[in-house]
């Protein structure tokens, strides 16, 4: 049942304001059924019927008024079609005129009245926008969709002090008691037994923050197996290899992985996907302190390989190498893995796109057809052979970060890939977790990037019918 607080409702003839829908092509129609003072008032606001254009204006010539919002293709709404109107509006409740088919556009009116207000005294928010909608069968995934976006924002946009790895686990049990699954937190002196590399990344944080290892399954077992792993870096100082403070500004959202895992891993248990769900989350702070994991340590791993260090900076890799290991010893049909994990992709694709690595064409390209089907566009990179020699040490079985700077996106992926199990189906995102710009229906801060696109391919693959 729909939340009766939820943004958008299923129509039964309640009250509303008229929320008319034009273009560009049916602006000089519509206008002809206007008031002269609606047409002076739209005059006046400079509204023209492009999209992301918002205006208000008198209901004929009574005390009533409607609002009137400008698209590129009142025929074929996309996500962020409404998400300026609902920015704009004023509170209240909205009815759609001028349009057949609303449900593309549902996700994008919720998430564009997203708010981080968590440590606001006050809020200025004038109140909700509700959307009502005839296409009540598309409500609850749009509100599930939007509801994981949301997550994956609040976990990114949280301090590190108040979203370090225990914070990260207990979002986890809170997932496990909604849906009833199973978890397991491995932590302490078994922790650098069996994650040897997860617990030298983490060592130096404080008690408080002291690395682990989350799990979590659910499912009935004789489904197909997929694992989920999330890159869970509470904050990323560089270790030893310490990054300047323009370059730890924005680390407390090196965990974006880890909210991007949660949430998906939401997604599945919520709509009930046929899965056998394997969710992995290595938590950890990367600090400084005298048992801080040095430059020139060679680790050692769940896999058995050994790891000479030789950036502390690229630590990401490290903790994502035993939680690969770990998802691997299940022989998942598919692994997913998120990580907010290379600089190089950014400066190769932007922050609105993620960089996404696969082992299988077939599934890269249902990867990308879903992102494009949902309005979150993803971006393949090679996992090209010829770089793994990069990656060969000469005291260790392989070295963590090479120092000629070519490809950096690839040859972290590459890196990751020692660590999956031979034959398993693998996507890798490399996302970046944050816009640092706003645009409509998604404000700046902490981002879902590649979540809906992972979300339909699941869809499409294991949704039963």
């Amino acid at each position: 049942m729909t939340d009766k607080n939820a943004l958008i409702q299923p129509d039964r003839d309640q009250s509303a304001i008229a929320l008319h829908i034009v273009d560009k092509a049916s602006m000089p129609d519509w206008l002809r059924a206007r008031s002269g003072q609606a047409r002076a008032l739209l005059t006046a606001q400079a509204f023209a019927g492009a999209a992301g254009e918002v205006a208000v204006v008198p209901e004929g010539d009574g005390d009533g008024w409607i609002a009137v919002a400008g698209v590129a293709d009142r025929a074929k709404l996309g996500t962020w079609c409404l998400a300026r109107a609902a920015e704009r509006l004023p509170a209240g409740t909205y009815r759609l005129a001028g349009v057949g088919d609303a449900a593309p556009a549902l996700h994008g009116w919720v998430t564009a009245q997203y708010r981080f207000d968590r440590y606001r005294s006050q809020g200025s928010e004038p109140g909700p926008r509700v959307l009502l909608t005839s296409a009540v069968r598309a409500l609850p995934l749009a509100l599930a969709e939007a509801a994981a976006v949301t997550m994956v924002r609040d976990l990114v946009n949280t301090p590190a002090e108040d979203m370090g790895p225990a914070q990260l686990e207990a979002e986890a049990r809170a997932l496990a008691k909604a849906h009833h699954a199973t978890i397991h937190v491995i932590a302490g002196d078994v922790l650098e037994r069996d994650y040897p590399m997860v617990h030298a990344v983490g060592r130096a944080a404080a008690r408080s923050h002291a690395p682990r290892l989350i799990e979590l399954e659910w499912g009935n077992p004789s489904h197909p197996r997929v694992a989920v792993v999330g890159k869970g870096v509470c904050f990323d100082s560089g270790g030893l290899d310490i990054k300047p403070a323009s370059g730890m500004a924005l680390m407390k959202k090196d965990m974006g992985g880890a909210a991007h895992a949660l949430a998906l891993a939401g997604l599945i248990m919520g709509q009930n996907l046929p899965v056998r769900l394997h969710l992995l989350v290595p938590a950890v702070e990367n600090a400084i302190s005298g048992n801080a994991f040095r430059p020139g340590d060679i680790l050692r791993t769940r896999q058995g390989l050994s790891v000479e260090v030789t950036n502390t900076d690229a630590e990401g890799r490290l903790v994502l190498g035993d939680a690969l290991t770990r998802a691997s010893e299940a022989k998942p049909e598919l692994v997913i893995d998120f990580a907010t994990l290379t600089g190089a992709a950014r400066v190769a694709l932007g922050p609105d796109l993620p960089a996404m690595f696969a082992r299988r064409d077939e599934t890269a390209q249902a990867l990308l057809a879903a992102g494009i089907g949902r309005d979150d566009p993803c971006w393949q990179l090679p996992l090209h052979d010829a770089y793994r020699e990069w990656l060969k040490s000469d005291v260790a079985d392989l070295q963590n970060s090479p120092s000629n700077g070519f490809a950096g996106a690839s040859v972290a992926a590459l890196f990751l890939d020692r660590f999956v199990g031979e034959g398993i189906d693998w996507l890798h995102f490399d996302t970046f977790a944050w816009r640092p710009v706003g645009k409509p229906g998604r404000p700046k801060g902490g981002e879902a990037l590649g979540l809906r696109a992972a979300w339909g391919l699941l869809q499409g693959r294991y949704a039963a019918g």
